[in-house]
């Protein structure tokens, strides 16, 4: 009987941590959703586009489809994501603070690529995040996988805003 009830114990035990565990994880990424999806009348975030609002904001690639046509009145940059994406939630707030440092200057757009697949299969989006740099002159280009704070920086600093 003491046997018993030690592996009893054990048993209430491990599955006790593995609940508490599972219970912590949801509550971090509720915790991040939250963040992500707060907004205060002061706070600068990107704007989400739909299929509608990137063809009167970027581009109306079906009035022009042979030929970019940027339509924005400051360069822009576009994350291409999904709220199940791992990488991309690592990028969410990379690209919260880059509309910040940037306001006025770049704009930054997110498009759901969940919600917006007919959006998505425009720019053939085979992989998340993928984000588009467009400059005001010139052809955009487009990165995908996500990356460090500093090279996104970097790489509107020399493609979209044109300092080098």
């Amino acid at each position: 009987m003491n046997k018993l009830s030690i592996i009893v114990i054990l048993a209430l035990t491990l599955s006790t941590m593995s609940c508490g565990n599972i219970q912590g994880n949801q509550a971090d990424e509720n915790t991040s959703v939250v963040k992500t999806e707060k907004s205060d009348s002061d706070e600068i975030k990107p704007e989400y586009l739909t299929y509608e609002t990137f063809k009167e904001k970027v581009w109306d690639f079906e009035a022009n489809p042979q030929e970019w046509v940027y339509k924005g009145e400051e360069p822009c940059v576009i994350d291409f994501y999904a709220d199940w994406c791992k990488p991309c939630k690592m990028v969410a707030p990379i690209m919260d603070k880059l509309a910040k440092d940037y306001e006025g200057k770049v704009k930054i757009y997110k498009i759901d690529t969940d919600k917006e697949k007919q959006l998505a299969g425009v720019f053939g989006i085979r992989s998340i995040p993928s984000v588009m740099f467009v400059p005001m002159k010139g052809d955009p280009s487009m990165q995908a996988g996500a990356l460090p704070e500093a090279q996104y920086v970097k790489i509107i600093e020399e493609s979209v805003l044109n300092k080098k």
